[in-house]
């Protein structure tokens, strides 16, 4: 009679602490070609109050009663928006934010199980061993080269700059990156050499070789004297007088830190076959402002199922062994229930 395997359950308690911490990025306006030079002016907050016109698409209840559709698109949209903008002496936005990066992804922050914490930091560490996370390290390190945390801010940018500081008191090592050379969707530039340099810092730390690294990180973007800009808006749960809250720290307009997480982790190319542009490292790969799901359960690529595997010793393949190590950097709580 063959000897049956006792495989140890996934905990109930289990949590990992993201080891790639940024903070909130604020926002201001310079001068580009004196960005050096010129001091910096803070972005703040206006509020418009605008008479426009209905534009949206009319309910189905209305289309029955000719009488009512006329009236409702003859009304004036009466609304007050947060708005942000540089000054008309400033055509280029600057966004400013820190990054911490941390070791000790194979140590969960809660675990109720000894055994599994074990397996798991096994494999973990079998992971570092073969490849000292410099995939991931030379990933996140072009996620922040390229500027792809500006979001809309990025679109239509005459000159991206991104300058890199290195502040945790080992180095005074400085990057500069053009991020239009750096490119949204490709990873493969290990021949650019400053990028290399910061992908190995981020790799060491990840994998252990260093305590910690600091980073403050300062994007420029030639938009245009007066032309809009875009911080982060906020969650409206409630009915508000504005129909559009904007984000600010102290007045300052700002970047919410998770957004700017969302940007950096924006790393994963594979979720599936005929990959067009990387997507962020989610449990699901999901979406949001598509309402796709890239890692269903069924299709057995979401990260529990890979993580299951994992973490008991399974074999899984060398790119999803990246993709769930970058859920582990992520951070989150990964605990079965019992129910």
């Amino acid at each position: 009679m063959a000897k049956k395997v006792f495989v140890e359950p996934i905990p109930s308690v289990l949590a990992f602490e993201k080891k790639l911490v940024p903070s909130d990025g604020r926002l201001y306006g310079v001068e580009f070609d004196k960005r050096k030079t010129m001091a910096i002016v803070p972005l703040h907050l206006h509020e418009k109050a605008v008479r426009g016109t209905i534009s949206n698409r009319l309910s189905a209840k209305l289309e029955t009663d000719p009488a009512k559709i006329d009236a409702e698109v003859e009304k004036a949209n009466l609304q007050k928006v947060d708005n942000c903008a540089l000054p008309s002496n400033c055509d280029t936005l600057v966004l400013q934010f820190t990054l911490k990066v941390l070791p000790g992804v194979q140590n969960p922050c809660a675990c109720n199980s000894a055994t599994f914490q074990k397996s798991c930091a096994e494999a973990v560490n079998g992971y570092i061993e073969r490849t000292n996370f410099e995939e991931l390290g030379l990933r996140y390190a072009t996620s922040v080269a390229n500027g792809r945390f500006l979001w809309r801010n990025r679109v239509g940018a005459e000159e991206l700059e991104i300058i890199v500081k290195q502040t945790d008191g080992k180095s005074n090592k400085n990057w500069s990156f053009d991020g239009w050379k750096i490119g949204l969707k490709s990873f493969d530039q290990k021949s650019v050499p400053d990028l290399v340099e910061l992908g190995k810092l981020i790799s060491e730390t990840l994998s252990g070789k260093r305590e910690i690294l600091m980073l403050e990180i300062t994007a420029f973007a030639k938009i245009g004297k007066g032309q809009e800009v875009y911080p982060s808006e906020e969650l409206v749960t409630k009915k508000e007088e504005k129909s559009k809250v904007l984000y600010s720290i102290d007045g300052i307009a700002g970047m919410h830190s998770q957004k700017i997480g969302n940007a950096i982790r924006t790393i994963d190319t594979w979720y599936g076959d005929g990959v067009v542009a990387p997507i962020a490292i989610e449990a699901y790969g999901a979406v949001t402002n598509l309402g796709i799901a890239y890692r269903k359960p069924t299709q057995k690529n979401d990260f529990y199922t890979l993580f299951d595997s994992f973490g008991t010793g399974g074999e899984i393949a060398e790119d999803q062994q990246h993709y769930v190590m970058a859920m582990l950097v992520r951070g989150g709580v990964f605990g079965k229930s019992s129910k």
